[in-house]
């Protein structure tokens, strides 16, 4: 395929993870009432579940994928996702939902792991960076649009017809992958499933200075990314009072990511990656800490808390990209073990941090604030670590 259509198809497979997160964020009320949830935060399990199979899931995607190649995995992963998603349809209980929405995020840790695994395959260095940076423009603008699109929904039918949805989409995905996604790992690089081999390649990535260091830095900002959705429907309906214009507030903050996949797309062939990365964590943690305080003088007006989320999503979007192409640079040569690995260790400690700022939300910003500021300034502390002191060093690093 040509290389508009290898971005599409990848931005398509990697959007099935964010799209089945955050169309669910209207639906949260729904779901609580309809499962006599009385617990205010418990609902958030609704997408910490998810996220806890996504995290797990990728401990196995990779090297199978190492084992058996691209496609195979790719293509089973996204129709047990389709099965899951009639699971959560039929759901008769609130146990059932959380069981569905699981075996959900396990699926798509097929899908986030091999999307990875293919661009490695096929592109090294700053270009890989580049091609990351223009997959998740696109796929970003699927999550911009999903809880609008989920309050759509909800308008026309029961938040059941959501998981119609998300079916409907894995279907088509899979469809389109199975007729126009090639298989990009060779035969003579495919590795055995023997535990020698798996756990030499899991050491390999670990012990690996820059990958194992930018996995932990990646987890970090992601942890505090998960809070901020954990808490969105939370914060613009219960302290904003936005009710149904909630899905239009967090798109638009939503729009600073997609906006950064563009900025980063074409300047980190100049710049390098940990130039942008590196600037643009300085700048999360002076977003934090004017969130912070502006919380604790509880002075944070809608307009003003549109501006810093804004802000944190674009400096995000700057961040990401770059330090998934930062770990995965030196993994060419177990690509799918690697960013199996990489997905799991950044997912996980997101979701375990996020998971943690979520559910300490009192009503206010607060909490929010201090995590926000805690995870990035981990981050930041991990960076420094990582490069010895040296920040915005292009081609200084050696691994």
């Amino acid at each position: 395929m040509g290389f508009p259509e290898f971005v599409i198809v990848i931005a398509s497979i990697m959007a099935l993870n964010p799209l089945a997160m955050d169309i669910m964020l209207p639906a949260l009320p729904n779901i609580a009432a309809t499962f006599d949830v009385t617990s205010a935060n418990r609902p958030q399990m609704v997408l910490s579940i998810f996220l806890v199979g996504f995290g797990l899931g990728q401990f196995v995607m990779g090297p199978l994928s190492d084992r058996f190649g691209r496609r195979p995995i790719l293509l089973g992963g996204m129709t047990v996702y389709c099965i899951a998603s009639l699971l959560a349809i039929a759901a008769p209980s609130f146990e059932t939902l959380l069981l569905a929405r699981a075996l959900q995020g396990v699926c798509t840790s097929a899908t986030r792991v091999i999307a990875t695994s293919i661009v490695r395959d096929c592109y090294a260095g700053r270009r890989m960076a580049s091609v990351i940076s223009l997959a998740m423009m696109i796929f970003i603008a699927v999550p911009i649009v999903a809880p609008a699109f989920g309050q759509a929904v909800l308008l026309l039918a029961q938040w059941r017809g959501i998981f119609v949805v998300l079916m409907l989409y894995g279907v088509v995905t899979l469809i389109w992958s199975a007729l126009r996604m090639p298989e990009t790992l060779a035969p003579a690089n495919r590795r055995s499933l023997a535990a020698g081999q798996v756990l030499d390649a899991f050491r390999q990535t670990v012990t690996n200075r820059q990958t194992l260091g930018y996995a932990l830095v990646a987890g970090g900002v992601l942890g505090s990314l998960f809070a901020y959705i954990f808490i969105a429907q939370q914060v613009f309906t219960d302290i904003y009072q936005l009710g149904h214009y909630f899905p239009l507030a967090f798109a638009g903050v939503a729009v600073g990511t997609a906006i950064a996949g563009f900025v980063n797309s074409r300047l980190v062939g100049r710049l390098g990656m940990r130039v942008i990365s590196h600037a643009a964590l300085i700048g999360y943690v002076v977003i934090a800490g004017i969130m912070l305080a502006a919380a604790k003088l509880q002075m944070v007006p809608l307009p003003l808390f549109m501006v810093l989320s804004v802000l944190l999503m674009f400096a995000f979007g700057l961040m990401i990209s770059n330090f998934t192409a930062l770990a995965m640079e030196p993994q060419g040569h177990i690509a799918g073990t690697a960013a199996s690995l990489y997905g799991s260790i950044t997912t996980l400690l997101g979701i375990s941090v996020g998971a943690t700022i979520g559910q300490d939300f009192d009503g206010t910003l607060v909490p929010f604030a201090t995590g926000f500021l805690l995870c990035t300034m981990a981050a930041l502390a991990v960076v420094l670590v990582v490069e010895k002191g040296r920040l915005f060093q292009p081609h200084g690093f050696k691994v």
